[in-house]
């Protein structure tokens, strides 16, 4: 079985935190953009899945980690691959990104300390 590609895992690992986070940060923002109105009520609904697409999100992460950091990858003469300055942008890119997706799941704990 192959496993995703490291780009892959983390499109798929932030679009679920964003999924993860609807319910939560979704008026926030809305509210922000100048956007009202009662329906912004109804993306509380998603809320029962939250568990589902954090969990969703972790496990793709976990597929990122292991593809930059836990498996030797094969590469071909003329591949990007071989320059190893690309390994270190994309390891660099990964914390990045995992940095802003902890904090968007971490929003709606941490929330009520701002109030």
């Amino acid at each position: 079985m192959q496993l995703p590609s490291s780009k892959s895992s983390m499109t798929a690992g932030v679009l679920a935190a964003i999924g993860a986070s609807v319910c939560c940060v979704g008026p926030l923002v809305l509210l922000g953009l100048g956007v009202s109105g009662a329906w912004i009520g109804n993306l509380v609904a998603v809320e029962p899945f939250r568990p589902i697409f954090i969990a969703v999100t972790l496990l793709f992460f976990v597929l990122a980690y292991r593809k930059l950091y836990r498996r030797a990858e094969v590469c071909a003469t003329d591949a990007p691959c071989v320059d190893p300055s690309v390994l270190s942008r994309q390891r660099a890119l990964f914390w990045v990104v995992s940095a802003l997706v902890l904090a968007l799941l971490a929003f709606p704990t941490i929330a009520p300390f701002f109030l």
